[in-house]
């Protein structure tokens, strides 16, 4: 059996360390391991459109932007497929068939749709596009064949949806669809990545990230910026590193050769978090530090997005023929599900069989 990825992401900005250190770090790596007979990366502009439908020049204008960032990250278009979900309409027409498989009720209860309906203020006119954004996300993973879905772990939810979808199609129409399996990061760290307001998740729309094409000054001044430990308000005061977000960034990106170059007063994190808990240790120290991880981390990343940027008419090639190979494993996962179904009526005359 074939082992095929499929992920993505929303074009409704730039992609920020959240993603970096959730998914597409992990990305990179996978792409190299040798083990995936086939990656497909895919920019969901027609998701982005179900809570973007009264402004699509946003979608628009991001698609380029977030193909940058993928370039820049080390995704190398030799090696995976990106492509952009709309220039695939197989998808929709396997969302059609599988919004029979799913009832209303279902999708009420699914957690991930009812945070993102809060966090939109959605409740009382919730856009059915939207509403219905866990069926889409499983014809995107079936339609490739997926075997693994690289996500954090906000998207389980939507994952155990699309394995319902799966079984409830092949219990009824016989054995088609291929049953998919989330690849969480393997660093918890890395699951959900706080916004540097210190709330529960790193987010476009609430303006507390920190952008993988953030310029130097940007990135130390939001770092700064970030929120800590309320109580650790004097240096010797002893502070708090469950639920700081300082600390869990450098849990997500901070190596034992970073606290040789930067830090070497100190071994290790353990050793950094150890003192911070007995008190006589800074925030401003520990942020300083923080920084100075963030900008090695991130500088390679920035020069080759600036490099990419000359290049853009590439990059369009790159996204065209991506979508183009997308749009041919789509319309053979499409045939098998219409065959399946029996309304390929007019193959080999089934209709007069």
């Amino acid at each position: 059996m074939k082992q095929i990825i499929l992920t993505g992401d929303r074009p409704t900005g730039r992609l920020h360390v959240g993603h970096y250190v959730g998914s597409l770090k992990e990305r990179v790596r996978l792409q190299n391991t040798g083990k995936f007979d086939e990656i497909y990366i895919m920019i969901a502009d027609a998701q982005a459109l179900t809570d973007n439908a009264d402004n699509p020049e946003k979608v628009r204008q991001n698609i380029l932007q977030v193909a940058l960032d993928y370039l820049a990250c080390g995704l190398d278009p030799n090696k995976v497929h990106i492509f952009i979900q709309s220039m695939v309409p197989q998808l929709t027409e396997l969302s059609f068939y599988y919004m029979n498989l799913v009832t209303v009720s279902r999708l009420q209860r699914n957690p991930t749709v009812k945070s993102e309906i809060q966090m939109r203020n959605f409740e009382t006119s919730i856009p059915v596009g939207f509403f219905t954004y866990p069926i889409s996300q499983a014809a995107d993973i079936t339609a490739f064949g997926a075997t693994t879905v690289p996500a954090g772990e906000d998207q389980m939810p939507m994952l155990e949806q699309c394995r319902e979808i799966v079984h409830k199609f092949n219990a009824v129409y016989g054995e088609t669809l291929t049953m998919p399996e989330i690849m969480l990061p393997q660093n918890a760290a890395c699951l959900r990545l706080p916004g540097i307001d210190g709330k529960a998740k790193m987010s476009k729309s609430l303006g507390n990230c920190i952008y993988l094409s953030d310029e130097p000054e940007d990135i130390k001044k939001k770092i700064m910026s970030m929120y800590t430990d309320p109580n650790h308000l004097r240096v010797q005061d002893p502070g708090k590193v469950e639920g700081n977000p300082v600390f869990i960034y450098l849990d997500a990106f901070s190596r034992p050769e970073h606290f040789a170059e930067f830090l070497p007063e100190y071994q290790n994190l353990d050793e950094l978090k150890a003192h911070y808990q007995r008190g006589g240790l800074g925030d401003v120290k520990i942020k300083k530090f923080l920084n100075a991880v963030m900008q090695a981390e991130l500088e390679p990343i920035r020069n080759r997005r600036k490099e990419w940027e000359q290049r853009l008419p590439e990059v369009v090639e790159i996204l065209k023929e991506g979508s183009a190979v997308a749009e041919k494993t789509a319309a053979a996962t499409l045939a098998n599900v219409r065959k399946a179904m029996r309304i390929d009526y007019f193959a080999d005359n089934n209709l007069l069989k």
